[in-house]
């Protein structure tokens, strides 16, 4: 019954470690995709990238397979 007790904490201290690394890891592909997404004023997509949390997933296909090519439209002058 002991050894169960001391096994417990290395397995809590890679857990622990393995869900702060995938939460950098969603956090910066999140951002890039966001930013990119913001800048082709595509806010069904910002709002989506915003919303659902996919590990690094969701970002990640929209930067290869859904991001509009070529510069960002520039703002309209009034």
């Amino acid at each position: 019954m002991n050894q169960i007790g001391n096994m417990k904490n290395p397995l809590l201290a890679a857990f622990v470690i393995v869900i702060i690394v995938l939460a950098i890891w969603d956090g910066v592909w999140k951002l890039i995709a966001m930013w990119k997404s913001a800048r082709h004023h595509q806010l069904a997509w910002f709002i989506c990238l915003a919303i659902f949390n996919t590990v690094g997933i969701l970002p990640i296909l929209y930067i290869l397979c859904f991001q509009k090519t070529g510069p960002p439209a520039s703002p309209k002058a009034a």
